[in-house]
């Protein structure tokens, strides 16, 4: 029984990954070139869903701030590639600081960025557990957000606009097709190294906090230290994500880091399910597919959308990738 659960699991993974590879090809040769941009934003924001699910799914840390980290990473790679487009510099004194477009430079340090303040906001906010922290962390994500708001020199709430995405050596990320397997390909690598990462050591004892953290104390881990490392990695994660969205759309607003963000990244690791790496890649596409289905149809979609979400909880618990895993096990 678990050998045929093992070959269900390789299947879908199998499946998925053939589909998104040759998605472009088959839908420029239909005629719905389209598609390729709305799948790319599915796979960003499957990037973020699945840093998030590192802290709920495997750190047990109910985070409603994670999309300050997307956000912070977004204004970083959209600051410096507006700098860039008219010539100025971010910084004149004490030091200066010139716009860039280059990507490898820009997502790198947008990562990093969101790394930092995950470690000062992190070190704050890991000395609370439960209802403490989703507020600490949902209070520390709306005074970035307002502080971007106050930003007038960069569009303050009507947020900023930049032109033509960062240069990637050897790609023309400008064309969606190439920018699509840049996101496939950013994905793909991240899912690698999470799952690398909560396998290792360092992930048993993060999943062992999450289900006894006293103990693990009592056998003289710093779980403190192990967490903190956990919430600086997954931000990393979303701010790469936010860079990307950045690109995607040309364009960042203050909205990028709202708590409603945060909440909808939360919805997509439930509906997915979490712990499980692949659950809030799936949870993601299925959320903003049904998004995009119900908005056409009426702008109170969210409506129709909580029923279902209401009951996926109450009748498969682990998501859509916990369904597949009992379902494969009778």
């Amino acid at each position: 029984m678990a050998d045929r659960l093992q070959l269900i699991r390789i299947v879908i993974v199998v499946v998925a990954g053939v589909g998104l590879a040759v998605l472009p090809w088959v839908a420029e040769a239909v005629g719905e070139g389209f598609v390729t941009y709305q799948v790319t934003r599915m796979l960003i924001y499957a990037l973020a869903a699945v840093s998030l699910d590192l802290l709920v799914g495997y750190g047990g840390m109910v985070s409603l701030g994670h999309a300050a980290f997307f956000g912070l990473g977004a204004y970083v790679t959209a600051i410096l590639s507006f700098h860039a487009g008219d010539g100025s510099n971010v910084i004149e004194w004490p030091f200066v600081i010139a716009g860039s477009n280059q990507a490898l430079w820009l997502w790198v340090l947008s990562m990093l960025v969101s790394a930092v303040a995950a470690l000062g906001i992190g070190a704050v906010c890991l000395r609370t557990t439960g209802i403490h922290f989703i507020m600490i962390t949902l209070a520390f994500a709306q005074m970035l957000f307002f502080f971007f708001v106050s930003l007038e020199q960069y569009g303050g709430d009507d947020g900023l606009g930049f032109y033509g995405r960062n240069a990637l050596p050897g790609l023309d990320v400008d064309n969606d097709t190439q920018f699509y397997y840049v996101c496939l390909v950013l994905l793909v690598v991240f899912v690698f190294i999470a799952h690398r990462l909560v396998r290792s050591r360092f992930g048993i004892v993060i999943r062992g906090a999450r289900q006894n953290e006293r103990r693990m104390h009592a056998l003289g881990f710093p779980v403190f230290r192990y967490k903190l490392t956990m919430f600086v990695i997954a931000a990393a994660g979303a701010g790469l994500a936010g860079a990307l969205m950045a690109n995607q759309s040309e364009f960042v607003s203050p909205g990028l880091l709202h708590w409603t963000l945060s909440g909808q990244l939360l919805v997509m690791v439930i509906l997915g399910g979490m712990g499980s790496l692949f659950g809030p890649v799936l949870g993601a596409f299925v959320f903003l597919v049904l998004e995009d289905v119900l908005v056409a149809y009426t702008e109170y979609w969210m409506v129709y959308f909580g029923p279902f979400l209401v009951l996926m909880v109450l009748f498969s618990r682990g998501g859509f990738w916990g369904f597949i895993k009992r379902e494969g096990s009778e």
